[in-house]
């Protein structure tokens, strides 16, 4: 018998239950971080530089960014340079993905020391440039939107201190992206990082009363909360509404996509899509909503990323839910605000292969986009004609891979450069995952993925052009010629993992 804190006698074991005796209403301690939870205080440090201390980051720890704010993101530049004052070295840089930031320059934190590991869906820009030029000793790590939290998870990805953007908090940690001066919409890529990171920091530039409402970044995952004068450039965060492209290929090639959209098996009350940002997914979102419209067809979810044409769809009641990762315009972050059926989605239920159910496996349609195919449908959404970084892995091979009919659709070709080639300078996500490639001249259609006899058989009298990938190629050779081949030296600059972390292909520095 043992006597507790209470003036109780209680036996040691009952029924098998190894009796813990109370010690004190403040006592007993968090097992795994010996201490209390936080009290009922504020979690607001003074500054940066406050918090990183309170963090404990050291030399060789890993730090975590999402880049839901793209271009008009001032949090990243702030944190490194407080870093850098700081005298830490040899972090591991692993946001969710690398947009081009230049003022201050990532590169400058390479060059000085504070970088020596870059892990992230994509590194555009002058980072990009940096790394295919040979800058980094260690190879980057590219990664698909699902295979970071599967990373993570996993404890292949160690997050030490998550430093979490959000545009508005209050002092308790509870947090958003679709309130204050600098919204962003959707955090779906931050929160992995709030529940795995061992130090979380919100960093804001709005403080709210508590508590924050909407809470999507939640208090109980938060150690401290920093705000500082601005976290972001609002004009790059979120543009307007995204317009519909005027140009007439990129037109024809949505027409054809709409088209093989509508008349490919699954479209029917209920259906699932994702169709994403750019020229010819926009207009394609729109079309397909004409088709809905004029077929009285209502969808049972959209995924990912979210545009004003998506939030069109759903305030036709087009859509009953819309599950969003991030929000790529200025109204379809606001447009969360307050909506019940819009709901952020993070990337771990998105896309996460190794989970126990993620989003994508639902989806029934899916329009990716891609810098090249080759006639084995294998898709390169990295490097350009030149073997430049020019994109990121994004969930192009997650969704590839769960949706039951992933749609490439692509220019022939840009410039003086095919889009459809013999071998793809990068391997991002695999042939036997996409469906068909439509190109502004018709579609083509794999004969080795599952949906193949669907799609053939679905598509006869549906008004678009059916063609084999060869004579895409030879189509787009013949007006653009056969481009000399990207010549590069031996050494490995960058691994590119496949969503269930086996390595997919590489990337050579570049010759000089």
């Amino acid at each position: 018998m043992a006597l507790n804190k209470a003036g109780v006698n209680l036996p040691e074991e009952c029924g098998g239950h190894i009796i813990k005796p109370y010690t004190g209403p403040f006592a007993a301690v968090n097992p795994a971080t010996g201490k209390m939870g936080f009290g009922g205080g504020s979690k607001l440090c003074v500054g940066l530089r406050a918090a990183i201390e309170e963090s404990g980051l050291k030399d060789g720890m890993t730090i975590t960014f999402h880049h839901h704010f793209r271009e008009g993101d001032k949090i990243i530049g702030q944190v490194l340079t407080t870093i850098e004052e700081m005298g830490i070295r040899g972090l591991r840089f692993a946001p969710s993905a690398v947009v081009n930031l230049r003022n201050p320059s990532i590169v400058h934190f390479i060059e000085s020391g504070v970088i020596d590991r870059v892990e992230a869906s994509g590194i555009r820009g002058e980072l990009g440039d940096a790394v295919i030029a040979g800058a980094m000793e260690k190879p980057v790590i590219l990664r698909p939107h699902g295979g970071r939290p599967r990373a993570i998870a996993a404890g292949e990805l160690t997050v030490d201190v998550a430093f979490i953007g959000v545009s508005a908090a209050d002092e308790y940690g509870n947090a958003n992206g679709v309130i204050g001066e600098n919204a962003c919409g959707a955090l779906g890529y931050s929160h992995v990082d709030a529940q795995h990171g061992k130090k979380v920091i919100a960093v804001t530039d709005t403080i709210v009363p508590y508590p924050c409402t909407p809470a999507t970044i939640r208090q109980e995952t938060v150690d401290m909360v920093v705000c500082l004068d601005e976290i972001g450039d609002s004009d790059l965060i979120g543009k307007g509404a995204a317009r519909l492209t005027r140009n007439p290929r990129d037109l024809l090639i949505a027409k054809n996509t709409a088209v093989v959209i509508a008349h490919c098996g699954c479209f029917e009350n209920g259906f699932s899509f994702q169709t994403g940002a750019g020229a010819i997914p926009i207009a394609c979102t729109k079309y397909v909503g004409d088709y809905m419209q004029e077929k009285g067809i209502k969808a049972g979810f959209a995924l990912g990323g979210v545009t004003s044409g998506i939030v069109d769809l759903l305030n036709a009641d087009l859509i009953n839910y819309v599950e969003a990762v991030q929000s790529f315009d200025a109204v379809a972050a606001r447009a969360m605000l307050g909506n019940s059926r819009i709901v952020e989605c993070d990337s771990n239920r998105y896309a996460n292969p190794h989970n126990k159910g993620c989003m994508v496996n639902r989806l029934d349609i899916a329009v990716l986009g891609a810098l090249e195919v080759d006639v084995n449908f294998n898709v390169n959404i990295l490097t350009g004609s030149s073997g430049e970084m020019l994109g990121g892995l994004g969930g192009g091979p997650d969704v590839a891979a769960g949706a039951k009919v992933p749609i490439l659709a692509l220019p022939l070709f840009r410039g003086r450069t095919p889009s459809i080639v013999n071998k793809v300078f990068t391997l991002c996500t695999p042939g036997e995952t996409v469906a068909a490639v439509v190109t502004e001249v018709g579609v083509a259609l794999n004969p080795q993925h599952r949906s193949y006899d669907m799609l053939r058989d679905s598509l006869k009298n549906a008004d678009v052009a059916i063609c084999g990938i060869e004579e895409m190629k030879h189509l787009a050779e013949t007006i653009t010629g056969i481009p000399e081949p990207i010549r590069c030296t031996d050494r490995v600059v960058a691994l590119v993992e496949y969503r269930d972390g086996t390595v997919i292909d590489v990337i050579r520095q570049l010759e000089k």
